[in-house]
């Protein structure tokens, strides 16, 4: 469903060795929000909700929430080095819109909720 890359799950693992808990693993999920209708959110959390679903990317635990799945089947993970610093980048094959920002999306049948104007 979910496919993380090496770089990415590197920097994961860097993270969640800091937050020095064995307990935690990474959330992903979509809400509605962002400007082109539904926003990312990715994070550490230690306690699974009932409709989650769970799998591992190179030993990585991620839980997405059942209202997410459809949104993110497929969906990639990556990790870009850059002049500025680096962060995480995801591609989504379910988008059919994105937002300059690259946190904010809405598929062929679902366009979510939009921010306010200016909001991303």
């Amino acid at each position: 469903m979910i496919t993380i890359s090496e770089l990415a799950s590197e920097k994961i693992k860097e993270m969640l060795e800091q937050e020095g808990s064995p307990d935690l693993f990474l959330r992903v999920g979509v809400k509605e929000g962002g400007c082109s209708g539904f926003s990312y959110g990715m994070g550490f959390d230690d306690e699974e909700q009932e409709g989650d679903q769970a799998l591992t990317a190179h030993g990585i635990k991620v839980v997405v929430d059942s209202d997410s799945v459809k949104y993110l089947h497929g969906l990639i993970i990556d990790f870009k080095e850059s002049a500025m610093g680096g962060g995480f980048t995801i591609e989504n094959p379910n988008a059919s819109a994105t937002c300059g920002c690259g946190s904010s999306f809405r598929t062929a049948t679902d366009a979510g909720k939009p921010a306010a104007e200016g909001e991303c």
